[in-house]
């Protein structure tokens, strides 16, 4: 459970994993969760992944070039 407030400010970015069909941008939030939206479709909002599963994903995408 998320006990900070996001900020409406986020500042999102371009995944360096994305291509130009599959396109997502992530923000980091203060206490360590990213937020990640489709960068075609911005205003339909992101969902927030908590940073130790980020991370988990990340290396398994780096190990496993996923």
């Amino acid at each position: 459970m998320r006990l900070t407030p996001i900020p409406a400010d986020l500042s999102f970015r371009k995944s360096s994993y994305s291509t130009p069909q599959n396109c997502v941008e992530v923000a980091d939030i203060p206490g360590g969760d990213t937020a990640v939206r489709d960068s075609q479709n911005p205003d339909l909002g992101y969902f927030v992944v908590p940073g130790g599963e980020w991370a988990a994903l990340l290396d398994s995408v780096k190990r496993h070039g996923l």
